[in-house]
């Protein structure tokens, strides 16, 4: 039995290959198009599934989409009813939802010639964002939330995950929603691209909740745990709010009304300067997040007395809430899936799909996020031929490093020596973060590192945090967790007596946002810190996406351009060390 998962005419395309219970590959569209959370069909990421399973569009018994048409039918015949919205509004969900039940005839189209004989099986969005997490999490037995804007007219769904099925309990229905909520409010700051609520996420620890009465306006939670919107501040449930999600870009109008600039202030519009105002809004609003968070979770762990937590949703990417679950609520283990917004619906939709069919018990369990395209030694090799003259000129130097120890060696002592390090290995990272496959490395001790990526090789906000990578036996030393967070999905408080020792990837609150760093998960990498422990005795590296506003780099090629056009010193590509002559870049 071969499943095609697809997230797709939507943001963040994606797909994935399960083969018989086991996940094969799974990619994002952005990484092969380089468009930023690219929206429309995934047919490139389709074509790598494909060939890493080595099969051809014909093998595939089932297609697997994470959205059902059919669900919450009659939550939406309510509300066209009563709610009376724009005409336009119901007319372009319509147009979205033909779209992605037409997958099997979008696949013919794109294969001509070959035969598509799988069936469809459309899964609810929020049942397919569960599946993401609980199906491919640890646990036997967990809560099973899934929170993110909208999807299938719902904006929550939650229920108890046993065994190898999820059953859902209840919703939060259209028009109420977190993450329109925290979207709306990522828009009033200033930051109008889709995706940007983690600069909010960033900005916040910047800022004091100065602004909770008027949050509470903005978001009442009920007595049942659940939450509701103040309607009179956003655009979404009354007027058309323009989306644009045909092959590029995705692109989302204005939510929220005059009403939220009455209450809150005036709009930073996009390039203005960063004003305490600002950082005191961003607080609040993710302060107001959490309290939505907990409030909710709490509500849940009283009613299904389960210690366990799969946690998705594109609301699951906000790691600072995360990291404060196990110590604001009663739960005690949470897993959260290294793409845990709509990009994972994929894998959750293809799981659940593979449950529904199979008679088989058992359950795959996703240690590692290592599901991309790869590029073999002789690729490499030809790369760096192919730029050797490229190289003379800028007086860069390439070798060989055959002996790991020896390539993790040079890699570290870089790295001391406070040079940036471009780190390309193995196969591509699933989900938004760079988990050590494809990052930039530098040294997290000095205090000027965050500024100097930022400024040089990023060149994006000043305020934006990096993320310290950390050998998973050394974690309870340095931070006051004790837990796996191998998909950098929790931000935690270093510990006090640390945190002048690590200052690139100590945020201003004095947290991190922690990856754990397993040798079964990751050898090359977990022996990379291990060298950079052995020199300077910190079991930490700074971790940072291999990119320059831009998706992540995905082949040599793209590794490769990043490397020159922006102030890195060192290029580890597989076997190869590729340096600029030694200079001082503090």
């Amino acid at each position: 039995m071969i499943i095609l998962g697809v997230n797709a005419f939507h943001a963040d395309a994606s797909a994935c290959i399960v083969r018989e219970g086991t996940l094969i590959a799974a990619a994002e569209e952005e990484r092969f198009r380089r468009v930023k959370h690219f929206a429309g069909f995934p047919i490139e990421s389709i074509r790598y599934c494909l060939a890493a399973a080595g099969i051809g569009i014909g093998a595939l018994d089932v297609v697997a989409v994470n959205q059902d048409d059919r669900a919450n039918l009659r939550q939406k015949i309510s509300y066209a009813l009563k709610g009376r919205p724009d005409l336009r509004l119901l007319l372009d969900r319509v147009r979205n939802r033909r779209a992605r039940t037409g997958i099997v005839v979008s696949l013919s189209d794109a294969f001509p010639g070959e035969h598509v004989r799988a069936s469809l099986m459309q899964v609810e969005h929020h049942l397919a964002h569960l599946g993401s997490a609980f199906l491919v999490s640890p646990f036997e037995e967990a809560v099973a939330l899934s929170v993110d804007g909208f999807g299938d007219f719902a904006s929550a769904a939650w229920g108890l995950g046993r065994g190898n099925r999820i059953e859902v309990d209840d919703k939060v229905y259209f028009p109420h929603s977190l993450g329109i909520f925290y979207q709306g409010l990522t828009q009033y700051l200033g930051f109008p691209d889709y995706g940007d609520e983690y600069k909010v996420m960033g900005l916040a620890p910047y800022g004091e909740p100065r602004f909770m009465d008027a949050m509470r306006k903005i978001v009442m939670l009920q007595d049942d745990g659940t939450f509701r919107l103040g309607l009179e501040y956003f655009r979404h449930h009354r007027e058309q709010v323009g989306y644009e999600w045909d092959n590029g870009e995705p692109k989302v109008g204005r939510l929220y009304t005059s009403r939220l600039v009455d209450l809150l202030g005036p709009v930073r519009a996009a390039g203005d300067a960063m004003t305490q105002r600002h950082k005191d809004i961003a607080s609040s609003a993710q302060a107001m997040y959490e309290e939505a968070l907990f409030h909710l979770l709490n509500r849940l762990h009283a009613r299904y007395a389960v210690d366990a937590l799969a946690l998705s949703g594109g609301c699951a990417m906000n790691s600072a809430a995360n990291g404060k679950v196990l110590r604001s609520t009663p739960f005690r283990r949470m897993y959260v899936p290294a793409a845990a917004g709509d990009a994972g619906g994929a894998i959750g939709a293809a799981f659940i799909a593979w449950h529904r069919i199979s008679a088989t018990s058992a359950r795959f369990d996703m240690e590692h996020a290592n599901w991309g395209p790869a590029a073999d030694d002789g690729d490499l090799s030809a790369l760096v031929e192919d730029r050797r003259a490229a190289f003379a000129n800028e007086g860069i130097l390439a070798r060989r490093i055959d002996d790991e120890g020896d390539l993790v060696q040079c890699t570290a002592s870089a790295i001391a020596q406070g040079r940036v390090v471009g780190w390309f290995q193995g196969r591509m990272e699933w989900g938004p973060r760079a988990l050590g496959n494809r990052s930039i490395l530098a040294d997290p001790r000095r205090p000027d590192m965050q500024e100097i990526i930022n400024a040089r090789i990023k060149r994006r906000e000043s305020f934006r945090p990096f993320a310290p990578s950390i050998l998973r036996e050394a974690v309870s030393d340095w931070f006051e967790v004790d837990c796996d967070v191998p998909f950098m999905t929790q931000v935690v408080p270093v510990r006090e007596a640390k945190r002048a020792l690590i200052p690139a990837v100590t945020h201003v609150d004095g947290t991190g946002r922690l990856q754990t760093v397993g040798r079964r998960a990751n050898p090359r990498y977990h022996r990379l810190i291990e060298a950079f422990s052995g020199l300077t005795g910190v079991p930490v590296v700074l971790n940072t996406s291999f990119n320059e506003n831009e998706p992540v780099v995905c082949s040599p090629q793209e590794a490769f351009e990043c490397f020159i056009r922006t102030d890195m010193d060192v290029l580890v590509l597989g076997d190869w060390f590729i340096e600029r002559p030694v200079r001082k870049i503090g």
